[in-house]
């Protein structure tokens, strides 16, 4: 979350308010976060010096804005410029994507293609794993539970495979 907040940042100051905003105007449907771990992802930026805490300068509140450093800014692109780890991809994938636009040209097509790695190969270990069940004999008693089983396993892959196209579509365009 960190990361995404970091890209979030990129667009300008925000208070934690604003960034909750935001996450609840949308990103929210692919990248869930509470208050308080929008909250603690802002202590460890500032931990770290990736981002710093200002006093608003229009607010008789108090209010504070967060503001992005350099460091920050380069711990972004290359988080940007790295594999997906984990093993539920999809939300860290949907967060790059949606940030993109802040990369320079010349990285998005290196963003995009790690992107692609990762579902690749992610989409070939279902289809290997499909394979094999279904060179496995089941049981009469069994065969409608695997039917299911089976049907969670094909969705795996299709999902997979629209995402493939949806990035190779992003690319050429």
């Amino acid at each position: 979350m960190q990361f995404l907040i970091l890209g979030l940042l990129l667009d300008g100051p925000l208070s934690l308010y604003d960034l909750r905003k935001r996450f609840a105007s949308g990103i929210s449907l692919f990248y869930a976060a509470s208050f308080g771990s929008i909250q603690r992802a802002l202590g460890h930026l500032e931990s770290n010096g990736w981002a710093t805490r200002v006093d608003a300068d229009d607010s008789r509140r108090r209010k504070k804005l967060y503001v992005i450093e350099e460091s920050g800014r380069s711990a972004w692109r290359e988080w940007m410029l790295s594999p997906i780890t984990g093993t539920d991809p999809e939300p860290t994938m949907l967060a790059k994507v949606y940030l993109l636009g802040r990369l320079p040209d010349q990285d998005r097509g290196e963003c995009l293609r790690l992107l692609r790695e990762r579902i690749v190969g992610d989409e070939e270990a279902l289809a290997s794993l499909a394979t094999g069940l279904d060179e496995t004999e089941i049981p009469g008693d069994l065969r409608e539970v695997y039917r299911y089983r089976r049907a969670t396993l094909d969705y795996g892959i299709r999902v997979h495979t629209l995402m493939t196209q949806w990035l190779d579509e992003l690319e050429r365009r």
